[in-house]
């Protein structure tokens, strides 16, 4: 560095003292840094909100003290949030010398969840819920019902812009507390909700608390729907099977407390290869499972094994065993546990580490599914027998993985198209194109980067995996060839996890983006569909930790004298030429293999001018039932939801 210019670097840290030092007052933190508190500002983030301020009144109904939920969206981007629960107090705080109502919304940490006198199981624990949605909304309102006395308080950015004030009276029997909040557009990305994502989590909430009523509005787009599942779990594994065949006509159901933890259980099998499995402690979904869920799958094993041993359903296959994998393919199960003090482990704090649960949940199984399949032993021999078939296909497919590993999948003689590996080293930069076709796989590595992308042409249609077991999906020539490309090797359909899989190793991914590259046309999407349920059903991983991509190319060139201009929709297109005036020539590209390598490179796969579309898991109990409906063996619910969104289609390219 030139000794004439200071370093300013060097004279910071020099005058480091008291005066660097900042103090956050109040909720000035949680603006500062809103992703600590919510993960981040995006639409998760803003979605985090509601479900805030949903779940202290879950709480309400958890503790017995409310029954109806309402929740509805404003034209003026704001939302609703009511319960008839017990009502914040409004009396003053001892110690704040303030209304607790204003200290629940301006202080972090300050809440009735510490103690077990107020909920003795809740979804929040850290008392930082209302006033974090506070602190990140433009404005807020809280409005209590509690004495015969209507009580409200307004805020703008966690600031109170009125005292708590009594505005109106009521009957002393109807208490509860409503909570209105618009999303600061200073903090927020986007501040739109979403109806499907908040829809998803109502509905999901209705099913964990039997007998809760909850209702969804949005009055400016004609919609109401209210969700009531006096069937409980039961009823949500029932709804999970849409599109599925079961193999015994109801779940079977059991529930049972211990320790003062509560533990509910709901579960079928159906004919498919994929497992289901969803884990909930005090309404969080565990998505990294947990002791609970440990529990769960060896008791169910054991239960299984030693059903089919006193039974004698072994017969000729006495060499087999039935392992989990083999016990839960086809099964849709849900498991919700209350536990008065959960203690989360994992980067998410979405995985349960309370040891002793997992041996209640095991006892538990094993005296209730015992007995279920001595009352039901038509429905244990279903069971049994599905999961004999499942561990013949699971022995055929590890024979099939040896012999890929034998032969080499990547060996030329394999594939219809040699993968165009990349030089990098360093798999955080490079990027895998699974392109339809060779013609378009060929563009695609002469327009490359070589330095971090890498091409792998596919040919035709890969398997369905939504009808196929793995022996059969190891068997096919495009998914060996892919899943070796890949590097991580395959989990069992609908696994979250290598928990019982020792082929999947995420460390041995080679590409940090995973990008899927088809035609604009019905058979592209078709491919992109079939490649998308792979990876779906068979590396999810992958798709939940956000390396799965849809490229994006353009459907029209347009070109006025030397002006060349691409358009990704038609709407675009008829602004372009608007721009451009008379006489644009205008070329739709029907396949990627129509664009020589440099527009392919221009367009689609330079990351300075290309979109590309992630792939993500916000609704992963949605997305199976649309994969199931669409993809699998049932024709009639595929004719059904194509029937009811028929009228959505605004150009079909057949």
């Amino acid at each position: 560095m030139d000794k004439d210019v200071p370093n300013t670097n060097d004279q910071m840290i020099n005058t480091y003292s008291a005066e660097q030092i900042q103090v956050l007052k109040g909720l000035e933190a949680v603006r500062m840094r809103p992703a600590m508190y919510i993960g981040d500002i995006s639409s998760r983030g803003l979605h985090h909100l509601v479900y805030e301020i949903v779940d202290n009144s879950i709480d309400e109904a958890m503790a017995g003290y409310a029954s109806e939920i309402n929740v509805e969206l404003h034209s003026d981007g704001s939302i609703s949030v009511q319960d008839n629960g017990r009502g914040i107090p409004v009396d003053i705080h001892p110690e704040e010398n303030r209304s607790a109502l204003e200290v629940v919304m301006t202080v972090l940490h300050a809440g009735g969840k510490f103690t077990k006198n107020t909920y003795k199981v809740s979804g929040g624990l850290h008392g930082v819920g209302a006033s974090v949605v506070n602190a990140l909304s433009e404005s807020c309102e809280v409005q209590v019902k509690r004495d015969g006395k209507i009580y409200s308080q307004k805020y703008e950015r966690g600031i109170p812009t009125t005292q708590v004030q009594v505005i109106g009276t009521c009957d002393p029997k109807d208490t509860g507390t409503y909570t209105r909040f618009k999303p600061d557009p200073l903090i927020f990305i986007e501040t739109n909700f979403d109806l499907e994502i908040i829809s998803s989590r109502l509905r999901e909430l209705a099913f964990l608390n039997k007998g809760l009523r909850i209702t969804l509005k949005h009055i400016e787009n004609n919609f109401s729907e209210e969700y009531f599942a006096e069937g409980g779990i039961a009823q949500f594994v029932t709804y999970l099977q849409q599109g599925k065949e079961p193999l015994h006509s109801k779940p079977l159901a059991f529930e049972g407390t211990s320790n003062a933890i509560e533990v509910a259980i709901a579960l079928q099998w159906n004919s498919s290869y994929t497992e289901q499995l969803l884990s909930y402690v005090n309404n969080i979904n565990t998505i990294e499972g947990g002791t609970h869920v440990i529990g769960f799958k060896t008791a169910l094993t054991r239960t299984i094994n030693a059903y089919a041993q006193k039974m004698n359903l072994f017969k000729s296959d006495k060499s087999l065993t039935i392992s989990g994998d083999d016990c839960r393919e086809g099964l849709v199960a849900v498991i919700s546990v209350k536990v008065p003090e959960p203690q989360f482990e994992g980067q998410t704090k979405t995985k349960l580490g309370n040891s002793e649960v997992k041996g209640i949940v095991e006892q538990l199984v094993n005296e209730h599914l015992s007995t279920l399949f001595a009352e039901n032993p038509q429905v244990a021999k279903k069971v049994i027998e599905k999961s004999l078939q499942a561990a013949r296909a699971r022995e055929a497919a590890r024979k099939a993985r040896d012999l890929t590993r034998r032969k080499g999948a990547l060996n030329s003689g394999m594939l219809p198209g040699k993968l165009a590996d990349c030089s990098t080293e360093d798999r955080n930069e490079s990027e895998l194109f699974l392109v339809e076709g060779d013609s378009a796989g060929g563009s695609a590595k002469q327009g490359r980067d070589r330095r971090f992308q890498a091409i792998l042409p596919l040919r035709g249609k890969v398997i369905n995996v939504e009808k196929a077991q793995l022996d059969k999906v190891l068997a096919n020539e495009e998914i060996r060839t892919l899943v070796t490309a890949i590097g991580t090797g395959i989990l069992r359909s609908g696994a979250d996890s290598a928990e019982d899989t020792s082929d999947w190793d995420y460390e041995k991914r080679r590409y940090n983006r995973i990008i899927l590259m088809t035609d604009a046309d019905v058979d592209g999407a078709h491919i992109r569909t079939l490649l998308l349920t792979f990876l779906y059903r068979n590396m999810k991983p992958l798709i939940s930790l956000g390396h799965v991509y849809i490229a994006q190319p353009p459907l029209y060139r347009l070109r006025k004298g030397k002006i060349e201009r691409y358009a990704y929709s038609d709407a675009e297109r008829d602004r372009i030429i608007q721009e451009l005036g008379e006489n644009v020539v205008v070329n739709r590209y029907k396949g990627l293999g129509e664009m020589n390598p440099e527009q392919l490179w221009e367009t689609t796969m330079n990351p300075q001018t290309r979109t590309l579309k992630q792939v993500t898991l916000e609704d992963a109990q949605q997305a199976d039932i649309i994969f199931e409906k669409l993809m699998g063996e049932a024709v009639e619910p595929r004719r059904n939801w194509i029937e009811q969104h028929a009228r959505y289609v605004k150009n079909l390219d057949v």
